[in-house]
């Protein structure tokens, strides 16, 4: 056997065993939430504990209801993919296609600059900036209302925000060097056919690059749902249904918020709250696998 088949087979083994040591970290996580994050069910039930509606663990008669910290995360998760995903998208198509010189390069920075910058760096900003300005805001709207609760800026509206801001830097790039990848055969086809550059662009160019596109929009949906520093800042922590001048909690900051000091029964359900999180990553990742392999099979 000679120096140049050992590599390759040295090189083989290595990668397989780095495939295996992943697949086993994945399955492994799995396995644990879902035996520490199913032992609530069976003491307070399924029903009570995901539609219900009051969380007071510390009471003397506990409640464990979490229907809202859930729509709360699926509703602030949502507008922000809604506000971030087509600014991204724009922005992407912008250094893709259009972006020459130095301006170029300033905005490239500065999203980088925005892909760096610490999450509790976008709280405190927000915290300082953005609530008083949602607090104007609020008071403006809820004048002679006399039944609103004042949040202070800290609520629903103020954590879109700030999430769709954080999503920003990963729809971009990954958008971005999907619109790159797509062969510029394909451009000049279109432009021979007789469309202009912006037809192209949308009706040839992104529809091309979709399963990449969405590929940073899952990516983009994960980061939103993962956060929880930053919206712990913004949000106010308040267990409320999620409309835009209340002050909310989501499944991230409910375990942020919590596990420091829970036991028993408490800290079973913030488990749950946890494996809840994880299904919602699942079910986006299989969304993103089902539309890929229908890409696939158009193709």
């Amino acid at each position: 056997m000679n120096r140049k088949t050992m590599v390759e087979k040295t090189v083989k083994y290595v990668l397989t065993v780095c495939a295996v040591i992943a697949v086993a970290a994945v399955f492994s996580i799995t396995v644990y939430m879902f035996l520490k994050g199913t032992t609530a069910f069976r003491e307070i039930g399924i029903r009570e504990l995901l539609f219900g509606t009051k969380w007071a663990p510390t009471a003397e008669e506990p409640s464990y209801g979490i229907l809202y910290i859930i729509l709360s995360s699926v509703v602030g998760t949502g507008a922000a993919v809604l506000i971030g995903v087509p600014i991204g998208l724009l922005t992407a198509v912008f250094f893709s296609e259009m972006a020459k010189g130095p301006m170029g390069g300033v905005v490239r920075s500065a999203v980088e600059l925005l892909a760096a910058i610490p999450s509790v760096i976008y709280g405190l900003v927000g915290m300082m900036v953005l609530n008083p300005w949602m607090y104007r805001l609020e008071k403006a709207i809820y004048a002679n209302d006399p039944t609103h609760r004042f949040t202070g800026g800290a609520n629903l509206l103020a954590a879109v925000i700030v999430l769709a801001i954080m999503i920003l830097p990963t729809v971009i790039s990954v958008s971005t060097s999907s619109l790159k990848a797509v062969s510029v055969q394909l451009r000049q086809a279109s432009l021979a056919l007789g469309a202009t550059k912006m037809q192209t662009i949308f009706k040839v160019v992104i529809p091309a690059a979709k399963s990449g596109i969405l590929t940073g929009v899952v990516l983009g949906i994960g980061r939103a749902l993962g956060e929880a520093m930053a919206i712990n800042m913004v949000a106010g922590g308040a267990v409320n249904i999620p409309l835009p001048f209340h002050s909310v909690r989501t499944l991230t900051t409910q375990i942020v918020s919590e596990m420091g000091y829970a036991q028993g029964l408490h800290r079973q359900v913030l488990f749950t709250v946890g494996l809840v999180l994880y299904i919602f990553i699942m079910i986006v990742n299989f969304i993103l696998l089902r539309v890929r392999k229908k890409e696939a099979d158009r193709r």
